[in-house]
């Protein structure tokens, strides 16, 4: 029973409580969609608020846009404006110019046919003035033909030959007067020049020999110098190539050879055999030997030296080497290396009084006899291989220019090249500075007389003062003194060109009239 009632119970509990909920949940839900609609209204209220704040800010953005593109629009406009009113004022203004050159154009034809009118007007003028002018002096040379007894022709030639004549004596005039003008103001800044030089230099007169002289304790030593039959002094001989003349001059060995190199070598090496004691073949064999290697070594540190002195620097170590060996090298019985320094020292002096570059002048006075240190290696002159030489070690073009041109082997291309062969003359003709064969000297004063006898109208020539001055004595009724001028420039002019010669020349034209009678 009790289990019925639970039953009936529950079951009018069921419904009861679905109702309850349902009634619950039909009131919160009421609520809810009214939280849900207010909440929704506030949303799209918000929403509209946002969406009119964008589209305010939107319509203000297009605003600023169009305005900016209005004001560029306007700019461009006024731009385009300003340019086409330029250019109408410029077409304005090319017209009126125009105008002008076409009212001036017609102005100058209007003059042009007045003035040709006045031209054909002066010509017929002319034409009829040169018929009466042509008149008149048929009638003049007829009366002239007669009174002179000449043709037209024969007086013609007879005015040409007396007018050239008189313009070979004007030009000869003016030729002396200019060139003795400019010699007198040249030859005083030279000299100026040239002697300052020389009294900044006052190098020692180096005169090489061909022998070299050793002097010695006492003659006992020359027994073991020649050794036993002579075998030691055969060694020495083979072994450094040069003659060892022992013969009775007290106390003195003499070596002899051409080459200064192996003159030095056996000096020392003898020098050092003699203190050492030990002469015999092998001992003289490695004492030579090792010599040239010390030598060989010097040759470099003589460059150098050589360099830092006249303070030039960046020159290419063969070229160094060369230098050292101009020390062992001699030309007409001078130095090389001294002659080298000398014109160096020269001609750096001289490009500085000219306001030229010192060192590079003294670099090619230097290097200007570098040739001739290979001359017996390659043949040719000693300037075009010096030449050659600066070339391929990359020394500057106008050291290169001035090594080949100081013997007038190529044309000069810089006022330096002129600085090195006049410094080379002035170190090859002073007194004592160089020898020179009897055969070449007695070969050089003919060919100076030979040379100065080839013009017309010479008659005699004596080469005097060892080839420094050449007399000419002319036959004085084919030479006027006016001509004698001249010949004496164009002797000397043709032996600057055909002739080598240390220093200078001077050339003296003598034109002598003698007037002889007799008293009976």
């Amino acid at each position: 029973m009790q289990e019925i009632i639970l039953i009936l119970l529950i079951a009018v509990a069921v419904p009861i409580g679905f109702y309850l909920g349902w009634l619950t949940n039909n009131k919160i839900g009421k609520k809810s969609i009214i939280a849900a609609e207010d909440q929704a209204k506030k949303i799209l209220e918000d929403a509209e608020k946002d969406a009119n704040n964008i589209k305010r800010e939107k319509l203000l953005e297009v605003k600023d846009e169009w305005y900016k593109k209005k004001v560029e629009f306007d700019n461009d406009v006024n731009n385009k404006r300003q340019k086409h009113q330029q250019i109408e004022r410029q077409l304005a203004q090319r017209e009126e110019n125009i105008d002008k050159k076409l009212n001036l154009a017609l102005q100058k034809e209007k003059d042009f046919r007045f003035t040709e009118k006045k031209i054909q007007e002066m010509q017929e003028n002319l034409s009829i003035r040169e018929a009466e002018i042509d008149k008149i002096e048929k009638e003049t040379n007829q009366q002239l033909e007669k009174i002179s007894n000449l043709t037209a022709e024969e007086a013609k030639s007879m005015l040409i030959e007396n007018m050239v004549q008189e313009a070979k004596n004007d030009a000869t005039k003016l030729i002396k007067e200019v060139y003795e003008k400019a010699k007198l103001e040249s030859k005083k800044e030279a000299q100026k020049l040239v002697v300052q030089s020389i009294q900044r230099i006052a190098a020692e007169t180096a005169v090489e020999t061909t022998v070299s002289v050793l002097n010695i304790q006492n003659d006992e030593i020359k027994g073991r110098i020649i050794g036993k039959e002579g075998r030691n002094i055969r060694a020495f001989e083979a072994a450094t190539g040069v003659d060892v003349i022992v013969d009775d001059t007290p106390e003195a060995v003499i070596i002899s050879s051409f080459d200064p190199f192996r003159r030095e070598v056996a000096k020392v090496a003898l020098e050092r055999l003699i203190n050492d004691g030990r002469i015999q073949p092998s001992r003289i064999e490695e004492v030579v030997e090792k010599v040239r290697i010390e030598l060989e070594e010097d040759i470099f540190k003589i460059g150098e030296n050589t360099a830092l002195q006249l303070g030039l620097h960046n020159m290419h170590i063969e070229l160094m080497k060369l230098i050292g060996r101009m020390k062992y090298r001699s030309s007409y019985g001078q130095n090389i290396l001294e002659h080298s320094k000398e014109v160096a020292f020269l001609t750096g002096i001289m490009a500085a009084e000219l306001g030229l570059d010192a060192t590079m002048a003294k670099r090619a006075g230097l290097l200007h006899d570098i040739g001739k240190i290979l001359d017996r290696e390659i043949e040719g002159p000693h300037a075009l291989i010096g030449y050659e030489l600066t070339k391929r070690f990359k020394e500057h073009p106008i050291v290169c220019n001035a090594v080949g041109s100081h013997h007038d082997d190529i044309e000069m291309e810089h006022p330096i090249a002129a600085l090195v062969q006049a410094a080379d003359a002035i170190s090859g003709a002073r007194p004592g500075a160089r020898r020179e064969p009897v055969e070449g000297y007695a070969k050089r004063l003919e060919t100076l007389e030979s040379l100065a006898k080839s013009f017309e109208g010479v008659a005699k020539t004596y080469a005097i003062q060892a080839g420094r001055e050449v007399r000419v004595v002319v036959e004085h009724e084919r030479i006027d003194d006016i001509y004698a001028d001249k010949l004496a420039h164009d002797i000397a002019q043709k032996i600057e060109k055909e002739m080598e010669y240390p220093g200078q020349i001077k050339v003296t034209v003598i034109r002598e009239v003698r007037k002889v009678s007799y008293a009976k």
